[in-house]
């Protein structure tokens, strides 16, 4: 069986990975955090398995920072690009949407909808926080 791989990098194109398979999830998150290091009014995200994300070329180049211990947010050091998130509590990496032009991305979810500064009516579930299996409330809220 032949999974499907998708191509990603930063910015600059020094910083190369892959994605191998299809995301865990794919949605967005609203969270203040995420809102400002992506300096947009939400981010769109794509959870993967560890074994599904494999960097390419330019890991020397990688910096990381961690604000919490749940979100390590990784960036190219020459261009600034973002690039993934790890999240070693969940056992899962987020790669952005936009760096994975080759994905049809699907979102499913709202995440941390009760800090939303742009309500989106798509007809897919808000979720006050997070999902109970990730530790959340599981609660939803109306569009």
């Amino acid at each position: 069986m032949n999974a499907t791989v998708h191509q990603g990098q930063c910015f600059c194109g020094r910083v190369r990975f892959q994605v191998t398979g299809e995301p865990v999830a794919m949605g967005y998150c609203h969270c203040e955090s995420c809102r400002h290091w992506s300096a947009g009014p939400v981010n769109a995200f794509t959870l993967w398995k560890p074994e599904a994300f494999k960097v390419t070329a330019g890991a020397e180049a990688i910096g990381s920072y961690h604000k919490t211990a749940q979100s390590h947010r990784k960036w190219c050091k020459d261009c600034g690009g973002h690039l993934f998130t790890d999240h070693p509590g969940f056992g899962l990496i987020d790669v952005y949407a936009a760096v994975l032009p080759t994905l049809a991305f699907r979102p499913a979810v709202h995440v941390h909808y009760q800090e939303t500064v742009l309500h989106i009516h798509d007809g897919q579930p808000k979720m006050r926080d997070l999902p109970a299996e990730m530790g959340g409330s599981g609660v939803t809220l109306p569009e």
